[in-house]
């Protein structure tokens, strides 16, 4: 028996390559096939483009696969089906950082428009047709949506008077002398699976495990392993200055009057906190890279 998953072809393609590396799974996807080989034979993959994941996944072509919140919700405000669909994890990262991805309403920055009520009548253009049409029907506001086939932020004032578009820090609408008006969602991406597939129990297992280590992987992100001994008389101060995902471990060694301490810190950290470490009487201190972090 197999799991049918999908992964995201395009931005997001890199990132999730190197998700599944450290959560364990090697994946090489080449760029001439849509077919990418996973070393676990009991997974088949197929690169699908994130827009269209949810389709696939909820028509049983997928049994699971990987797409934004944001495609889900656009998904199933057209034809999709509610309720069809269920998230097995919440994996927080996106093709530049581990945070998740804004879609934004921006318009020119010389433009009078200052909130979604100055767009009443307007044209704007964006791939997130649904949503935004959703978005602004809420507020009461009519306007024309467009779809947008890519390269959006340029449109703005000539082909559209205003965008929502992705974003993860802001610069490329900045670069384009756009200005952010309003949030219209928050997303990132989620492991999902159909009902027919959470129905089966070797599939509902294999999946449970694959978000286990993909989510363990996340949380290893950007964190390292520090260990380092002290003496039994020097520990309460070496303690003060160590954060720890719960508590630091305490070991006993061989020689009863030092011990050794063994925690997890953020690895922007490590650099100010060494020399501090080394300073109230820390040694042997070794900090080392982590993959994973099952909590």
């Amino acid at each position: 028996m197999t799991l049918k998953l999908g992964l995201p072809k395009g931005s997001l393609q890199d990132a999730t390559v190197q998700l599944f590396a450290r959560a364990g799974f090697n994946v090489y996807a080449s760029s001439r096939s849509y077919v990418p080989t996973i070393d676990d034979p009991e997974i088949e993959c197929l690169l699908i483009r994130a827009q269209e994941m949810a389709r696939y996944v909820s028509d049983g072509v997928l049994d699971a696969g990987l797409t934004g919140q944001d495609w889900i919700a656009e998904h199933e405000l057209g034809d999709g089906t509610t309720g069809v669909l269920t998230s097995i994890a919440d994996l927080i990262y996106a093709k530049q950082s581990f945070g998740k991805v804004r879609w934004v309403l921006a318009a020119p920055e010389d433009s009078a428009v200052r909130s979604a009520a100055d767009l009443e009548g307007k044209t704007i253009a964006t791939e997130l047709v649904r949503v935004t049409r959703a978005y602004f029907a809420r507020r009461g506001v009519t306007v024309n949506v467009e779809f947008s086939w890519g390269a959006t932020e340029v449109k703005p004032p000539v082909l559209a008077d205003a965008i929502v578009e992705a974003t993860e820090t802001g610069s490329t609408l900045r670069a384009n002398r756009l200005r952010i008006i309003e949030t219209v969602m928050q997303s990132n991406t989620q492991l999902i699976a159909n009902q027919a597939a959470l129905a089966d129990a070797w599939k509902r297992t294999k999946l449970e495990n694959l978000a286990l280590l993909l989510k363990a992987a996340i949380e290893a992100q950007g964190r390292v392993g520090l260990m380092l001994n002290v003496r039994r008389v020097d520990l309460d101060g070496v303690l003060a200055l160590l954060p720890a995902l719960q508590r630091p471990t305490i070991s006993a060694l061989s020689d009863e009057q030092w011990v050794a301490v063994n925690t997890i810190i953020e690895e922007r950290t490590a650099r100010d906190l060494i020399p501090r470490l080394k300073a109230a009487h820390a040694q042997g201190i070794v900090e080392y890279p982590l993959n994973k972090i099952v909590l």
